[in-house]
């Protein structure tokens, strides 16, 4: 039996290529659409907790939204009370793409689903989110790990 990793890659890199393919054109790429809905839902949220929330490593987050603050879709402000922490804000430009954004998925989950009967679905949704939880676990015992440790 192959992988259950080997089936999850190749529908995230599909979906990537879908996403890519729609925002052509755009100044946004498929790797912006978490961080977009994750601001909107969570306005003012520091850039340590959308590292938890994307689950993407403080770099990457760095990275993608110094890009996306140069391109107009999110702005950073030191926190008032701990100048050491940065608040991230979605801008106007950001929430007109959310409707955008939401499409793009929704069309995604229709395509990849069509075959799927009611039945199916919800069993599938049950195991997924229940494999998501395990891996996300993995995250929360990795921090907790001391010096040294392997996980």
């Amino acid at each position: 039996m192959a992988s259950t990793m080997r089936y999850i890659n190749i529908v995230s890199r599909c979906c990537s290529m879908y996403r890519s393919q729609r925002l052509e054109g755009s100044e946004l790429g498929a790797c912006h659409i978490p961080y977009i809905l994750t601001l909107c839902r969570n306005p003012g949220i520091t850039q340590e907790t959308l590292c938890k929330m994307v689950y993407i490593n403080k770099s990457n987050v760095t990275r993608a939204l110094t890009y996306l603050e140069q391109h107009g879709y999110v702005r950073r402000e030191q926190s008032e009370t701990d100048k050491r922490v940065l608040l991230v804000y979605p801008t106007e430009k950001a929430l007109s793409e959310l409707p955008r954004i939401r499409s793009i998925l929704k069309d995604w989950n229709e395509y990849i689903t069509e075959d799927i009967t009611e039945e199916e679905l919800c069993a599938f949704m049950a195991v997924l989110e229940k494999i998501a939880k395990k891996a996300a676990s993995y995250g929360e015992l990795s921090e907790t790990a001391g010096e040294g440790e392997r996980l």
